[in-house]
């Protein structure tokens, strides 16, 4: 028999087993489950890095709530639509569906081959029918509820992928500066800062197009509240969508407009005290005001055009005059009405009052085009003579040169505006937009609309759904628009001719409820069980990576609470405890196949690559691939297995019990409850760490001399229940050569045998003798120490110690006063002055660093006596615990957690 393990040979054999006996099938009669879920997989074909150290994450976990006792919802599926596959399988002269379903089944494969745990009856696929009729479903109960739009809007548009972009799936990138003939109105195009496909890295254009739209608008204010009961989310992904959200309050100012149709037109600002040094108004090039000054100004009509076919960071701070102007709300002047393509149709109002004395982005608008800047706010703190042409003030101060309100402070100037003025109202705005779901491509749930000339936009009734995908048409557009059997088709309400809808949804739809479909995968007549969701949400546990913080946690919590208004669901929030994985790490670049520096996650072995992947860092922290640190994890494997094995084939035990047996079964049950609680807490790497001391230890135990029967074995089936969460294929191997009972994924967590409320206090102190025993050996040069001593502090310094932990919180104790407590304590200290430099000497450690209650002195000998085993084997001598006598001068010099030593 060998001792060398060989993951490869035993794979096969363990995950026959866990299918044979379903041990990863959640019972039909589970309560309550525990859920726990990876974000489910882009099928692009295999898998790499990120998946498994995602996936590595949330199998640890489900197996050791597995065998914590709980019914565990631990499901994958396949997030299958989108454009990568079409383009895919357009360089493969194939078709979407062929591509993707070849996809999955490597990507399964691969996850077999890892060993993850997944309940695989519950698998969904979101490019099947039977799931997307149920995004159709829901398309037209939020339809139904005014969650849905049909208007023109001017878009993000990737010329390369021939798909409109939602604004969260725009990336900015450093560009090129800009050339010469790159002219808007005769001003430079700046071109330095690019936005571009989050996919394809395309520079993005903007389209007008009519598009169907999610309000997600509706709830922003409940998304943002909703983030601060979010406790168990970082608080990093919580800060991006807050700011994404955009939550700003402030005011809403009337102004009066002349010669136009629009009377009046509202400015949001969230600072209303700077209106007296209001100089213009602004709009965006998409305000109604700029389209109907357009019908009538050619000027203004070309400006709108040319604003509505760049970017607004390529137009900057360019603008056109109009005819109109707006009356100011407070002073009756009138102020010039701008077309500017600083302001931004979708932000606010899309229209601004221009004070460029007090805000950057006016100041530069207002520079370009000479307009006033009209200083109304000083300093608090002391005049400034900086000329306001020069560089605006956006600090709070004191207002000035504002009529009734000069002198006072903004705060106050504030308030009293929004309170006496009619024109201004208290306000909340937000930067979040509405979700754009429509996409120009072929791969994709249709849109269950059909647009007739009399009727309108009219929903495909349910009993129509699934609105399929016709066969796969190869054209550099989109494929439905040349499709014409699928495009033409009746009005479901008057029967005339009509034309089907060819967009398709965001596949960020499928992926917003998805989480349901897993709890009843074969409902025929629902998306989900309404019951069982709110019986087993929300998600216990949810990992992923936070560059979905907005694309997807913000659309999955907006689609939560939309199910919930549609009385599908109680819960509102989706997810409870979210976990952000960190990214794997080549040379100090992410895993690319673009770099050329991708690791195949099988090529060190399944085993070892989940090891590594758990072990190398917390799972939220980036960390480097190197061959040295999997060798690690390999090498644990290999310690665990040969200690197993050698016991199995050739270990000779003792029944009788010493002192150091009880250390040993102690330092079990303190690994125990460590890496109990490194679990609870996804440190994983810290676990393995802790497994990997406790085997160190038991395998210095079995060299010390033969070891006690039930407390070595005991310490293997430990090792190998600890493991087998990160090495499930490991953990059955090493459980089943110690006859343990049944198979490990089922077994119960170990325990403690012992009281382990103090296991961290225990290891310190006998981590720190260990180490003052090595200090003064080196220090001293003692080659051979004769005999070791070491002396446990006397029983009156651990009563002083007590009384001053109880006394902490007192501010007003000193030394003195700790002291005279101690006195009429009644503690027997040997005299006054041993007494009072004890004190001082504990306070100033206080002050330090703090002190904490100790172990008893009866403790601190006897885990000292259970302990003497690792000095006597590392220094070869003779070692001595006693307890400090009286009049016992090395006892004295003993303390509460630090034992007096002396080496002869």
């Amino acid at each position: 028999m060998t001792s060398h393990y060989d993951h490869a040979q035993v794979q096969e054999f363990w995950q026959y087993v866990w299918e044979r006996d379903d041990v990863y099938e959640l019972p039909d009669d589970a309560t309550d489950p525990t859920y726990v879920l990876g974000m489910f997989p882009y099928t692009s074909g295999t898998l790499h890095m990120g998946h498994v150290r995602n996936y590595a994450i949330t199998d640890a976990y489900a197996r050791y709530r597995r065998m914590c006792g709980d019914d565990v919802l631990h499901p994958m599926g396949w997030d299958a639509f989108g454009l990568p596959a079409e383009n895919a399988a357009y360089e493969r002269a194939s078709d979407p569906e062929s591509w993707t379903q070849a996809c999955i089944r490597r990507m399964r494969e691969e996850l077999e081959t890892l060993g993850f745990g997944y309940d695989w009856s519950r698998e969904i696929t979101t490019c099947e029918p039977d799931y997307y009729r149920w995004n159709q479903w829901l398309f037209t109960r939020l339809y139904e509820a005014g969650l849905v739009e049909y208007e023109a809007a001017t878009v993000n548009w990737c010329p390369d992928c021939e798909t409109v972009l939602a604004d969260a799936q725009v990336e900015e990138r450093e560009g090129e500066r800009s050339e010469p003939s790159d002219q808007v109105n005769g001003d430079a195009v700046n071109r330095e800062d690019e936005r571009v496909c989050w996919r394809c890295e395309t520079p993005v254009g903007r389209r007008e197009l009519d598009q169907w739209f999610f309000t997600i608008t509706d709830y922003a204010e409940e998304l943002h509240q909703g983030l601060a009961d979010l406790e168990g989310w970082p608080e990093g992904v919580r800060e991006i969508q807050r700011n994404w959200i955009g939550r700003q309050e402030g005011a809403r100012i009337t102004f009066e407009v002349s010669e136009t149709g629009v009377d009046t037109v509202d400015v949001f600002s969230t600072r209303p005290e700077t209106i007296y040094g209001a100089t213009y108004l602004a709009v965006s090039p998409g305000h109604d005001l700029a389209r109907e000054l357009a019908e009538t100004d050619d000027a203004v009509a070309d400006y709108v055009e040319t604003a509505r076919a760049h970017d607004p960071d390529e137009i900057g701070f360019t603008g056109v005059e109009t005819d109109a102007t707006a009356v100011h709300p407070l002073t009756g002047e009138e102020l010039p009405v701008y077309v500017a393509g600083y302001v931004l149709e979708d932000v606010g109002t899309g229209a601004v009052m221009g004070v460029p004395a007090h805000n950057e982005r006016d100041h530069a608008f207002a520079s370009e085009q000479d307009l006033p800047i009209e200083r109304v706010i000083q300093p608090t703190d002391a005049p400034v003579d900086v000329d306001p042409s020069d560089e605006p003030y956006v600090g709070e101060g004191i207002l000035e040169a504002s009529g009734e309100y000069d002198g006072l402070e903004s705060e106050t100037a504030r308030e009293r505006l929004l309170a006496e003025s009619g024109a201004i109202d208290a306000d909340v705005t937000y930067r979040l937009r509405d979700w754009l779901i429509s996409r120009q491509r072929y791969w994709g749930t249709p849109i269950p609309v059909v647009h007739c000339e009399d009727c309108g936009p009219v929903v495909v009734p349910d009993e129509d759904l699934p609105v399929e995908l016709p066969e796969f048409v190869r054209t550099t557009g989109n494929p439905l628009a040349e499709h014409e059997s699928f495009r033409h088709t009746e009005c479901p309400d008057c029967g005339g001719p009509a034309r089907r809808e060819t967009d398709t949804m965001d596949t960020f739809v499928d992926s917003s409820w998805y989480f349901l479909r897993f709890l009843s995968p074969d409902l025929t007549d629902a998306p989900f069980d309404s019951d069982l969701a709110n019986d087993w949400l929300p998600i216990d546990v949810y990992v992923g990576g936070d560059e979905h913080a907005i694309l997807h946690l913000l659309y999955i919590r907006f689609f939560t609470r939309a199910l919930a208004d549609l009385d599908l669901l109680e819960v509102r929030e989706p997810v409870q405890d979210l976990v952000s994985q960190g990214t794997v790490l080549y040379d100090g670049e992410k895993m690319s196949a673009s770099k050329g520096n991708v690791v195949d996650p099988l090529e060190y072995g399944a085993e070892t690559t989940r090891l590594f992947v758990l072990s190398a860092a917390h799972p939220e922290q980036d960390f480097e691939w190197t061959a040295n640190n999997v060798r690690g994890a390999y090498d644990l494997q290999q310690t665990l297995y040969g200690m197993a094995t050698d016991f199995v084939d050739e270990g000779e035990t003792r029944l009788d019990t010493t002192a150091h047996d009880e250390y040993v079964r102690r330092e079990i049950d303190r690994t125990i409850a460590a890496v109990t609680e490194e679990y609870e807490r996804f440190r994983f790497h810290r676990a393995a760490t802790e497994i990997r001391e406790l085997a160190r230890l038991l395998r210095r135990y079995r060299a010390y001399d033969t070891p006690q029967d039930e407390c070595y074995r005991r310490g293997l089936l430990t090792l190998a229940a600890l493991i087998s969460p990160m090495a499930p294929h490991l953990g059955e191997e090493l459980w089943n050569k110690l006859r343990g009972d049944g198979l490990v994924v089922e077994a119960d967590w170990p325990e403690p045998e012992s009281d382990v409320t103090d296991y961290a206090t225990e290891r310190r102190f006998v981590e720190t003798a260990l180490s003052d025993v090595r200090d003064i050996v080196d220090v001293a040069a003692i080659d051979e120490p004769e005999r070791i001593d070491l002396v446990v502090a006397p029983e009156w310094k651990y009563r002083v110690v007590d009384l001053a932990v109880d006394s902490a919180s007192d501010d007003s104790s000193t030394s003195e006063s700790l002291v005279d407590r101690t006195r009429s304590a009644g503690v027997d200290a040997p005299d006054d002055e041993a007494l009072e430099a004890f004190v001082g000497d504990l306070e100033q450690r206080r002050t330090r660093r703090g002190i904490e209650r100790p172990l008893g002195a009866e403790d601190e000998r006897r885990i000292l006596e259970r302990a003497s085993w690792l000095i006597v084997d590392e220094f070869d001598t003779d070692v001595v615990i006693r307890r400090a006598e009286t009049g016992d001068e090395l006892g004295e010099k003993a303390r509460p957690g630090k034992p007096a030593i002396r080496i002869h």
